[in-house]
């Protein structure tokens, strides 16, 4: 199967080829994570500030996996892009080997520490029974998760990306429908409460990986899966983690950023902690849909850059740049418009629902400014270079940290509100800076032997 339209048909329609069908599929993704909390939250508060309290661990396996995910398809898209089948079949096998067992560890980790975890933020011991309840079930299912993940981005490196989103879509729809079944019962099936909310995740991650593995075993790909292939070749090995581990971190420092923030906001109070939780549900309908035009480009920029073709990278920032604009000026809007009835979908408490929407109100001042550091940390990683990209997340999920600890002495938790846009207008300049300043590498025309050893 060729891809050389990936190197030949114009930027616009290109880009919207790629990261149409995956921005649906974060949208539904977005909107069954909303779903999944509206439900939990139906059981009670405290129950939603588990589900708040257990994200930053659940958000880790997430990371982890994508972050490793990205790896193989920058990779792949790479070798793809310089007519090397060989090896982009080795990263496909080694990755989808190595990332199974990054979910092992997980799976063991997460679920040994998770009781000491919720501790640390809490002393109510509903909340905790909660958090322990749901996290074993969720924790079950990391192997599935690491490896479904893998699956997608293979499929996006090769442009694939309808099987991506049909996969994606399916498993969504299934844990939106089987949420309120399992959590509050139907006929024969008994009320699990929040089992049955873990339960439902569980299984709609399932029937995504068993449709990725129908579609790879049927449809003629670019790529193969062999163990012949898989035995670890300690030069893709480290093509895979020098993309991968930036990546992971990337994404891994936004659990250590709501830990961090939770810690926070608990010296207030609990509700805090809920509100803030809810901000992260509400906030992927927004930001899903932005990294699933990251999504899009990123085996785009892979395969041009392997290719030669530079320009058309430039070409694929700009507008995937402009795309990203175009989501956060709604998604701020929003926020502006109807903070209220937001929250309200969370919770009736009075009292939440009013700090809630100021909440959201100054949070979103930094949505705008944020499409600059997505877009440019995504096509760094298309382009196997993976430490600027680490360096805009170390300023986003980091550097907020100090800043909103020391507002928060100030103003109160209003200060954890005012650090998100503060950090994202920063974020935003320095990403600017380290793009243009990398813009004679990233324009050269060189061959493959030339590029950076990252990729």
């Amino acid at each position: 199967m060729s891809q050389d339209y990936m190197k030949e048909r114009p930027i616009v329609p290109l880009v919207l080829s790629m990261s149409v069908p995956m921005v649906l599929s974060m949208l539904v993704n977005s909107l069954y994570n909303i779903v999944d909390s509206y439900f939990v939250a139906q059981i009670s508060e405290d129950a939603m500030t588990a589900l708040s309290l257990v994200y930053p661990l659940q958000n880790l396996l997430t990371a982890v996996s994508v972050g490793f995910g990205v790896g193989i398809n920058a990779v792949t898209a790479f070798f793809l892009g310089a007519g090397k089948s060989r090896q982009a079949d080795e990263a496909v096998s080694s990755g989808l080997i190595l990332n199974a067992f990054h979910g092992v560890l997980l799976m063991i980790g997460c679920t040994l520490v998770m009781p000491h975890f919720l501790r640390a933020f809490t002393d109510d011991a509903v909340i905790i029974d909660y958090g322990v309840r749901y996290s074993n079930i969720v924790f079950a299912f990391s192997v599935i998760v690491s490896v479904g993940i893998s699956f997608e981005k293979i499929f996006q490196a090769v442009g694939q990306v309808k099987v991506a989103m049909i996969s994606m879509l399916a498993g969504c729809i299934t844990n939106i429908i089987l949420d309120p079944i399992f959590i509050f019962g139907l006929g024969f099936i008994p009320a699990m409460g929040i089992e049955g909310a873990a339960l439902a995740t569980g299984l709609g991650q399932a029937v995504t990986l068993v449709i990725y593995l129908a579609a790879f075993a049927k449809i003629s790909l670019p790529v193969h899966f062999s163990l012949k292939a898989a035995k670890p070749d300690p030069a893709i090995c480290r093509r895979l983690y020098a993309v991968g581990i930036p990546a992971a971190l990337n994404l891994a420092m936004s659990s250590l950023l709501i830990t961090a923030l939770n810690g926070i906001l608990s010296v207030y109070s609990q509700l805090y902690v809920l509100i803030l939780g809810v901000y992260y549900k509400l906030q992927t309908f927004i930001y899903l849909t932005a990294n699933g035009i990251v999504q899009g480009i990123r085996p785009l920029v892979g395969y041009n850059y392997g290719a030669g073709r530079s320009d058309r990278v430039k070409s694929i920032f700009r507008v995937s740049l402009t795309f990203s604009l175009v989501i956060m000026a709604v998604g701020t809007l929003l926020c502006f418009i109807m903070p209220q009835q937001l929250i309200s979908l969370f919770s009736e408490n009075a009292e939440t629902i009013r700090e809630g929407a100021r909440a959201l109100r100054i949070i979103s001042c930094g949505f705008i400014v944020s499409s600059v550091s997505v877009i440019v940390s995504g096509t760094f990683e298309g382009l196997g270079k993976g430490l600027p990209s680490l360096i805009i997340s170390l300023i986003r999920y980091l550097a907020i940290i100090p800043v909103a600890f020391v507002l928060s002495r100030l103003t109160g938790p209003t200060g954890v509100w005012h650090a998100f846009w503060v950090i994202e207008l920063t974020a935003a300049v320095i990403s600017a800076l380290l793009y243009f300043f990398s813009g004679h590498n990233t324009a050269s025309r060189d061959t493959a032997k030339n590029r950076p050893s990252g990729i």
